[in-house]
């Protein structure tokens, strides 16, 4: 009797597609699940804040927490514009609110304002293209959704245009992690900055150089060279077409130095190693970590990747706290009552290792103050999840967790 030859590669081959039909099935199931919550979400209810302007870096620096406050500021300053607005946005919705920034810009340009728009290709697929047709007065590029030629195969023309920035006049400039569109205008709690003075120039700046570097017939813009190098205010910029990841290592400093307190609130919370390393060593020297994070975010997937690491930070010290009742997108952290950073930046690998972004840094005691009363105000809609509860969670959920670890790579 003749045994059938054993082959290596066939079991490999066998075990590697079992592998990827329960990775396949997991992640199905949690689509379903998450369309179904989508459904039955109730309307968003959380606490919020009235702007509040602080002196900073020298000019000042005003924060929202609320979308429909910071629109209207926003539009204001379009709408007050003299010589030239630029903006860039991840995601633009071809809603009310979109449509109103839409409008504001084409009068603008029609009164004789230079006016330059980017926005990302990719995260605007589900946007009637109709939408992004300007006149001819409005300079628009879109970041496109693959690079032609020869730049297709560059991984560094990979990264998608995360950025949300809007400079007017080089006079006064907003960042945050806002994109446009009327569910992030009531329905989401977010956190944005308008800033003047010298941090201006660099924003600006930032900008010029993304425009400058994109593919296209645009008119390149000249360079800012009023720039600054003194302030308590610095710009953080992510180039992936230059392999420039500065964010990522702004963090881990300044983890390094806390002594006192490490507070983060953060939509999408998947961290490299690294990361990991340092809040769990800031723990272990008696720091005080804090992290906010979605009970429910829009992303289902991110949501359970991020969970991932919840039983390490847990164990080692780090407090968690679950935002309740609608989708907290911000991207901010505060530390020891002197350091903040407010930006587009997620604490994960797309952000940090991927994307084109833009954080501002600041080291200013007051600015800490006031962005430690909106974590506070936070903390207040959020329930704290412990070791003992996360143990506790049914073998399924673990097993999943299991399944969806390797695509923590790739967010």
């Amino acid at each position: 009797m003749r045994l059938p030859r054993f082959s290596l590669r066939r079991l490999l081959t066998r075990v590697l597609l079992a592998v990827l039909s329960v990775q396949g099935a997991t992640l199905a199931a949690l689509m379903l699940i998450d369309q179904r919550r989508k459904r039955l979400r109730a309307p968003a209810r959380f606490p919020k804040t009235k702007p509040t302007t602080v002196p900073t870096g020298g000019g000042e620096l005003t924060v929202f927490t609320y979308g429909q406050d910071l629109y209207d500021d926003m539009l204001e300053g379009i709408r007050s514009a003299r010589r030239r607005v630029v903006l860039v946005t991840f995601i633009w919705k071809a809603d009310r609110t979109g449509r109103a920034f839409k409008k504001a810009l084409i009068e603008a340009a029609e009164r004789g304002v230079e006016v330059c728009l980017v926005y990302d290709e990719f995260a605007n697929l589900v946007v009637p293209r109709p939408f992004f047709h300007f006149p001819a007065s409005v300079n628009v590029v879109r970041h496109p959704l693959v690079w032609s030629g020869v730049g297709l195969l560059n991984p560094r023309n990979l990264g998608r245009n995360h950025n949300k920035l809007l400079v007017v006049d080089s006079e006064v400039a907003w960042v945050g992690g806002y994109n446009i569109g009327s569910l992030y205008a009531t329905d989401w709690r977010d956190t944005h900055v308008r800033v003047t003075g010298p941090v201006v120039a660099d924003l600006e700046d930032a900008f010029v150089d993304h425009w400058n570097q994109l593919p296209g017939r645009h008119r390149a813009l000249p360079d800012v060279s009023t720039r600054s190098w003194h302030s308590s205010i610095r710009v953080h910029r992510n180039v992936p077409r230059q392999a420039l990841y500065p964010i990522r290592g702004m963090y881990l400093e300044a983890i390094d130095r806390a002594a006192h307190h490490i507070w983060l609130t953060h939509a999408y919370f998947v961290p490299d190693d690294d990361l990991v390393r340092a809040l769990l060593g800031a723990a272990q020297r008696g720091v005080d970590v804090r992290l906010i994070v979605p009970d429910q975010s829009n992303h289902i997937v991110a949501d359970w990747l991020s969970r991932g690491f919840y039983s390490q930070l847990l164990a080692g010290g780090v407090r968690l706290f679950l935002y309740q009742g609608a989708m907290v997108h911000a991207k901010t952290a505060t530390i020891d009552g002197q350091w903040s950073t407010i930006g587009t930046a997620n604490l994960d690998r797309l952000s940090l290792a991927g994307n084109y972004e833009t954080n501002i840094e600041v080291t200013d005691a007051t600015v800490a103050a006031k962005l430690e009363e909106v974590f506070a105000m936070d903390l207040s809609n959020c329930r704290e999840l412990t070791l003992e509860e996360w143990v506790r969670r049914p073998f399924m959920v673990k097993f999943s967790e299991t399944v969806l670890r390797p695509y923590r790579r790739f967010l």
